[in-house]
Order: C-alpha cells, then structure tokens, then sequence
C-alpha cells in the first residue's frame, strides 16, 4: 500500500492510500478535492473510499466533489458523526474493521476533539512494514488536538488506546503543527534530552520546507507530553499526580502558549 501525503489550505494534509496493480485508492480526511482527482490521474486510480476521521469542515470539505467524480465510492465515518460527514455511508465504532485493497483496518473510537472522533489503524503485514495509524486530529507530532467537544478524561483515554500501539507504527497525523508543538513540549518537558534534539532537527526540517509527518508512535511516547502524563517531569510542572487532572492541566496550558 503506497501512501502519499498531499499539503492542502494552509496547515493541513490529506493522505492518499493507493494500489496501482489493482488501480484503486482511498482517502483519509480529504478537505479539498482537486489536489487529489490530481493525484489520482497521475496514478490512474479510482477512487473507492474516503476515511473520515470526524466531521471538521477542514477534513470533510472534499467529500462532495469527489462522490460527483467517483459516485461509487463509500464514504466510512464514526457512527456518532451521523449526519454530519457529508455523504457518510458506513457507521463505524470501536474495533470494527474495514479493507482496503490487501488490507484490514481497525477502528479506535477515540472521543475527545469531537464527541464522535475515530482513528484507522493498518497492522504491518510483514516483519519489514511499518503499521499506519490515521488519526486525524487525536494524536500530533509533539502534541494532541484541541478539546472541542470532549474531555480531558476522555481525550486521555483515547491517547492511551493509541500509545499501546507499536513503536514502529507511523503516525499520519492530519496538521503540520510539529514545530510549534514542540515549542511547548520543550516548556514543560525541559530537561528531555530525547525532545530536545527532535525539536533542533523538527527547526531544521520546517527551514528547508520539510514536512514532519509521519511521526513514529515510538518518538512520540519518547518526547510528546500528551502521551507522557505519567512521568516524573510532566507530573511535576502540572503540581499534580492524578492522570487526568495532569492531562488536563498540561491541555490548557498549551492553548494559552
């Protein structure tokens, strides 16, 4: 499975998951649809699926005008987003599974930047392939999303489903946010060699253009404070040791930084 990641609007990026032999391709959270039915003529593939992460104008904007070139296209959601992903018709919840091409999918309900948030996880196929987690706006490189709709006990309990994922697992996280994450991350985290390094290459990567996602999940548990309340450090700035009232506090200072 090849996947490509295409920058849209002005933070954004939409992945295209594509089988050339079969001529087939899928997208995750597709905001705008010409840079893909682009994409999709330089490959020659059709479109199948869209894979909706949640129902956020910046993840669904293309929906509309790829069902007009491809109507035969299924268009997969969470079930609690129903009537809100333009064109949704399959309803997905925790542990389901769906396909594309050669591969299986499986589905985390991962509440907390909406009420209705799901992530896809593709489990490698061989020892030598990476898995793949599409996780929208849950997990960011250095960060986590904004807490739109949910909670902080909610968003931490949908982290702690994908930080027991594998290491090797790439995070195709839907914004490139890494350097100003990280920014933060370096605040509360100071002392973290690990994190300081990442963010002297993430400052250089951003000065030559260079995007910085995927991620590894490995990297993140490593130098991410969203995925680091249990430790000593994140505990200590917090002033608190109870899980969620350390992931709360670490969520609201960050949108004040």
């Amino acid at each position: 499975m090849e996947i490509k990641r295409i920058p849209v609007l002005s933070d954004n990026y939409v992945f295209v998951l594509s089988d050339t032999q079969q001529k087939i391709a899928a997208v995750v959270d597709p905001a705008v649809a010409q840079p893909i039915l682009d994409y999709l003529t330089q490959i020659d593939c059709q479109l199948v699926a869209i894979f909706n992460t949640h129902h956020h104008y910046d993840h669904v904007g293309g929906n509309q005008q790829l069902i007009e070139h491809f109507p035969h296209l299924c268009v997969y959601g969470g079930i609690k987003d129903r009537g809100r992903i333009p064109h949704q018709q399959v309803f997905l919840q925790q542990d389901d599974t769906v396909q594309f091409s050669r591969h299986r999918g499986r589905v985390f309900f991962v509440p907390g930047h909406t009420r209705a948030h799901i992530a896809y996880y593709f489990p490698p196929s061989t020892t030598e392939e990476t898995g793949e987690l599409f996780c929208g706006d849950t997990i960011f490189a250095g960060g986590c999303g904004r807490l739109f709709e949910g909670t902080p006990s909610q968003m931490l309990n949908s982290i702690d489903k994908l930080r027991q994922l594998p290491d090797n697992t790439r995070v195709w996280c839907a914004h490139e946010y890494t350097l100003n994450n990280l920014k933060f991350a370096i605040t509360v985290d100071s002392n973290n060699l690990i994190l300081q390094e990442r963010y002297q290459a993430v400052q250089q990567a951003r000065k030559q253009g260079m995007a910085t996602v995927p991620s590894l999940l490995g990297i993140e548990k490593q130098t991410n404070p969203f995925l680091r309340w249990d430790t000593p450090a994140i505990q200590t700035i917090a002033k608190v040791k109870e899980p969620v009232r350390v992931f709360g506090r670490i969520r609201g200072m960050k949108d004040l930084f």
